[in-house]
């Protein structure tokens, strides 16, 4: 064979190598899930029962194709404006943790669409009519008052609602829940009223227990006085003048100097 046909024939089998190459890397007979991910397959279109993992899969290309879609927890802030149950307006802002369920990947694609889909198909409109729900069943005090048993309320519909369509729920919280400007004053006003009557009570209790306090010391202080008489017999006085003297006789002052004055009683 002649330098020329090896030439030839290695230009050839080049080609022929380089556009399988490309065509492979075009065509794409493979499929890369990356974690936290879920592949759903589709043959001409049409979704298959089959979910891949994460990883890589050897697939047919032109016949099969692979939409990916996150698994994981996604967190979204929804606003809700409903009327509580005496007619008052609530603007309630709600903090959404939720993901897919990754074995059922292919029908939540199926039946509502990928991640936009899911959120403004099915979250949004869920999370309006279950908050709708419960403000409605309290009254607006009730709703700031029972803030947590609110939530607890949301949280379990919201888990039911969404468990039907693949959709788990991690958390729910209400990070805001706000009224009318004219409700707020109303409120702020009440509370207010509220602390100054409890501590009105709180002083005129405490000027009760201070004038009781009073009354019974001088009530102890009159008892001892009185039984301090009954007791103080002379014979105790002179003991007690015994005890404390110091065993110097006082002095008095007579013509021939100083004398001890000394009071002897003839009894």
């Amino acid at each position: 064979m002649s330098n020329k046909e090896l030439t030839y024939k290695l230009a050839t089998y080049s080609g022929i190598a380089f556009f399988l190459f490309v065509a492979f890397f075009m065509l794409k007979p493979f499929a890369i899930v990356k974690a936290g991910e879920r592949g759903v397959v589709m043959r001409f279109g049409k979704v298959q029962d089959v979910v891949l993992d994460e990883g890589l899969h050897i697939m047919m290309p032109i016949v099969n194709s692979v939409k990916t879609l996150s698994v994981r927890v996604q967190k979204n802030d929804i606003g809700a404006a409903a009327s509580s149950k005496d007619l008052q307006d609530v603007k309630t802002e709600v903090a959404l943790n939720w993901h897919i369920d990754p074995q059922k990947a292919n029908t939540i694609y199926q039946r509502i669409g990928d991640e936009t889909e899911i959120i403004s198909r099915i979250i949004n409109p869920a999370v309006a009519e279950i908050v709708k729900a419960a403000t409605a069943q309290k009254n607006a005090e009730e709703i700031i008052t029972k803030r947590k048993e609110v939530k607890q309320e949301i949280d379990i519909e919201l888990k039911e609602r969404l468990n039907d369509y693949g959709i788990l729920v991690d958390d729910v919280s209400l990070v805001n829940v706000s009224f009318s400007p004219e409700f707020t004053k109303a409120i702020e006003a009440k509370q207010i009223a509220e602390q100054q009557a409890k501590q009105a009570d709180y002083e005129a209790l405490k000027a009760e227990k201070t004038a009781q306090a009073e009354i019974n010391r001088a009530k102890g202080q009159a008892e001892a006085q009185r039984l301090q008489k009954l007791t103080l017999t002379p014979a105790l006085l002179q003991k007690e003048a015994i005890t404390k003297w110091d065993g110097k006789f006082p002095m008095v002052m007579g013509g021939e100097g100083a004398l001890p004055f000394i009071n002897i009683n003839p009894q």
